[in-house]
């Protein structure tokens, strides 16, 4: 039995599909993850912005070692996954990116090209070792591995 990992998946809702998909993914191939992000299974209904970020998200993002950000073409446009990553890096998360099948020539999040420690594609163990630290292997949607760069971390 693996380690259990609590995550949070920054996704944006058309992509709730690709979200179940790669939870289990990871479970199929033994990988366990206990996920806090809101999606169809687990809605948010409140529609106040600040309320949303300060008593929904945030604590849901403090809960989890580590923020997967689910890359695909739509990603890059969402005010929330940006805000989602950068309130991670504040909060000293580690922050994964996961190329979601199909997102060939799809744009990072300017946040996830900032701060995330590891960019992979859509095999199990490449998005557990990333999680879990065992690399920090950036990758482009192709699959080529970029070089390794060090990023600013700021505790608040």
């Amino acid at each position: 039995m693996s380690e259990t990992k609590n995550v949070f998946i920054s996704h944006v809702h058309e992509d709730d599909e690709l979200l179940q998909n790669l939870k289990k993914l990871l479970e199929k191939n033994g990988y366990q993850i206990r996920d806090s992000s809101i999606d169809t299974n687990n809605p948010n209904e409140a529609k106040n912005e600040d309320y949303i970020k300060s008593d929904i998200l945030a604590p849901r993002i403090q809960w989890a070692g580590t923020m997967i950000v689910l890359i695909s073409s739509k990603t890059h446009t969402s005010e929330w996954v940006e805000w989602e990553i950068e309130y991670a890096q504040k909060k000293d998360k580690r922050i994964v990116g996961v190329w979601a099948q199909g997102a060939q020539e799809s744009d990072l999040p300017q946040n996830l090209e900032k701060y995330a420690d590891a960019v992979v594609g859509w095999q199990a163990e490449g998005v557990m070792d990333a999680i879990s630290g065992k690399t920090n292997n950036w990758y482009d949607s192709k699959g080529n591995e970029r070089p390794v760069r060090t990023i600013d971390r700021y505790n608040c």
